[in-house]
């Protein structure tokens, strides 16, 4: 019974919830980068180009058919996905609260800070004069 309240304890945790919710949104994203790579972009990229379709680029070596047209179109897809998260994680630091400044340490001591020393040494001395 240990064993199921264990695994209980961790999957109800904040963090495996948040990552869980985190992927599914992900995923969800990536569906809308996609659709805005193949349907937006790629056409205009492709109009730019002469109207090649990234898709469709191959290379016929030998009797192999080598379709390097899908990489580039994942490889833009990537880097549109990458981009955007880095905007969405720049944005989202922004509103994260800046650290507060440790205060910093007098470099002098204040007047008040001197008359206690000097106060504290000759309390010393008469001390141990009087041992």
């Amino acid at each position: 019974m240990g064993f199921v309240k264990e695994f209980k304890e961790f999957a109800v945790k904040g963090n495996v919830m948040d990552m869980a919710v985190g992927v599914i949104i992900g995923g969800a994203f990536g569906k809308i980068v996609t659709s805005m790579v193949e349907d937006l972009l790629m056409p205009l990229v492709g109009m730019l180009t002469g109207g090649v379709d990234f898709t469709s680029l191959s290379l016929t070596v030998g009797d192999a058919n080598v379709k390097y047209g899908n990489l580039l179109q994942n490889v833009i897809d990537f880097v549109i996905v990458a981009f955007c998260i880095f905007l969405m994680v720049k944005g989202i630091n922004k509103f994260k609260k800046a650290p507060e400044p440790a205060p910093e340490a007098p470099a002098t001591p204040s007047p008040e800070e001197k008359l206690l020393t000097e106060i504290r040494d000759l309390l010393k001395e008469k001390n141990s004069e009087t041992l």
